[in-house]
């Protein structure tokens, strides 16, 4: 045995970042999150407002929260990393959070995204193709696609919560996007 091994820097580094964010932002009293980790409709003449539509990816409420969104990251994220490489993933990554952060921007000037759950449903969907040869839509994405991405649809159009529905459902059209660019390759 050759002991512990950093399999997944990317997926890894992501959400040790996140994890180290979570007590920071109790020890600020929330500052962190509004400041840093949120998008939400603002002047684009603060600079940070560009810095919130890629970082709010992660800052996470508490510790549900992140787990609900990590541990799925960390189920898909590694075998994501393995096929397409740490460099591509991080940039799958920085799209899909500048769409969704653009989303919520444009869309919703009342309210403030905050935390990775769109990314998760982008690599959800982009692992339904990990396994498909060339040529052909996979049916694991189209399973995917209307078990998670309905069923968000049908979530925002009849609940009432705090959870953005319309980033998870850009995750997946992000993720769509992806699996069929990838498979071009």
């Amino acid at each position: 045995m050759k002991g512990i091994r950093y399999n997944s820097p990317f997926v890894l580094t992501f959400a040790l970042l996140s994890l180290a964010l979570l007590p920071l932002n109790t020890l600020t009293g929330g500052w962190t999150n509004h400041a840093l980790f949120s998008v939400y409709r603002c002047s684009l003449l603060d600079p940070l407002a560009y810095f919130r539509f890629f970082g709010h990816v992660l800052g996470h409420t508490g510790l549900n929260h992140y787990m609900s969104n990590i541990l799925l990251m960390l189920l898909v994220g590694p075998a994501l990393e393995e096929k397409y490489g740490s460099r591509t993933l991080f940039l799958c990554v920085a799209m899909t959070a500048l769409a969704t952060g653009l989303v919520e921007f444009v869309f919703f000037p009342g309210a403030a995204l905050l935390g990775a759950s769109g990314v998760v449903f982008m690599m959800i969907v982009l692992s339904s193709f990990t396994g498909s040869e060339r040529g052909g839509i996979p049916l694991t994405m189209i399973l995917v696609v209307v078990l998670y991405v309905g069923g968000e649809v049908v979530a925002g159009l009849t609940s009432v919560d705090n959870v953005s529905q319309l980033a998870h459902i850009v995750g997946g059209i992000c993720g769509i996007g992806f699996g069929f660019a990838f498979a071009k390759e």
